[in-house]
């Protein structure tokens, strides 16, 4: 296995993690943002405010978005473990 196979596997393992963290963690910067400026408007600086509503829409993602995930690192790690051969000699 040369240097560059490895340095290849982990930049595709390093995409499908963005990938996969990408909705969960653009969902919980939006809802995030909206609660700031609630707060901001409102002056209420509570710390639960902010907490429940993130945790509920990053479980609708999850919800939503589950099967995707799911069948992408699927995808992803059979890949990897069918080139083995390949990789070892």
């Amino acid at each position: 296995m040369t240097p560059e196979t490895v340095i290849t596997i982990g930049q595709q393992a390093m995409q499908v993690a963005a990938l996969l963290a990408a909705p969960l963690l653009l969902s919980s910067l939006v809802i995030g943002l909206a609660i700031g400026v609630f707060q901001a408007a409102t002056q209420i600086n509570e710390m639960t405010l902010s907490f429940i509503p993130k945790l509920i829409v990053i479980m609708v993602v999850l919800m939503m978005f589950g099967n995707w995930m799911l069948a992408t690192m699927m995808n992803f790690m059979r890949t990897l473990y069918e080139s083995i051969p390949f990789l070892i000699g």
